[in-house]
């Protein structure tokens, strides 16, 4: 093989390995199996404990704290009491996760000074009463009904503490919240036991909501204006853009045929005398 080949060789080896690395880096669940925990970038967030804390932000905490103290015993018996591995793993899985979040949330806590709960609240209790007596299929159902139902409140709870804390450790509280929610809700429906149809409905959009898109009074009738103005004005502007052009080039045709015309250049220099 010629030295020219080998550094061709080289370079795209080198292309290739450097493409990977910046799949790794920029999306780095690809480097990892399920049902591990995709990482965004939360290094970019800092937990510092900087900025007002707001009653819905201690509110938060608490219930983060709540969802591991009934999540994790519920895992472990999952583990022990269902006859499908699945429901075994799916358990064992989110019970790990929780105890992960839980550690986060307390030592948010200790930063921020939130008063955290040590036990489960009367609805959790009665859930694993649930579990306890139940056995085989039985378990798996209630396991699965009361842990995605649990995560279908607590997921829109946490996109809105996201998107609104003033506090830093929160809002990476609650990023890590949002990607460890996220996998449990897959991993509860991979059992193929979510009964879909007993889910509650969203409810249906506002007045307000329904106006600004068009579909009643209010801000339809302006949104309609903007969108026929922004039609006419795609539809126009090439129409303009080509008769400007066609003026630009004519004009210009004519002022060099003037320009080179010998007639006029000898006109031009008869005048001189």
């Amino acid at each position: 093989m010629s030295a020219v080949d080998r550094l061709s060789r080289r370079s795209r080896l080198t292309a290739v390995a450097i493409t990977a690395l910046a799949l790794v880096l920029l999306e780095p669940s690809v480097a990892r199996a399920e049902p591990g925990v995709p990482l965004p970038p939360n290094g970019l967030i800092k937990d510092t404990g900087t900025g007002d804390v707001a009653a819905a932000d201690r509110d938060f905490a608490v219930k983060v704290r709540l969802a591991g103290l009934w999540e994790i015993p519920a895992g472990e018996m999952a583990q022990e009491k269902s006859d499908d591995p699945r429901i075994k793993a799916i358990g064992r899985d989110i019970a790990a996760q929780h105890v992960v979040l839980d550690k986060m949330v307390r030592d948010a806590a200790r930063k921020l000074t939130i008063k955290l709960p040590d036990k489960p609240n009367a609805d959790q209790q009665s859930w694993l009463a649930e579990m306890r007596d139940a056995e085989g299929e039985e378990f798996d159902q209630i396991y699965i009904d009361r842990l995605r139902a649990a995560h279908g409140k607590i997921f829109p709870a946490i996109a809105t503490i996201r998107t609104s804390t003033r506090n830093d450790t929160i809002r990476k509280l609650a990023q890590r919240a949002n990607q460890f929610v996220m996998t449990h809700l897959t991993l509860l429906e991979s059992s193929n036991l979510v009964d879909y149809a007993a889910l509650p409905t969203a409810p249906p959009p506002a007045p307000a909501a329904a106006a600004a898109a068009g579909t009643g009074g209010g801000a339809g009738p302006a949104l309609s204006a903007v969108g026929q103005t922004t039609s006419a004005s795609t539809v126009n502007l090439p129409l303009v853009g080509g008769l400007l052009a066609v003026i630009v080039g004519l004009a210009f045709f004519v002022g060099r045929s003037l320009l080179t015309d010998p007639r006029r250049r000898r006109r031009r220099y008869r005048s001189r005398y």
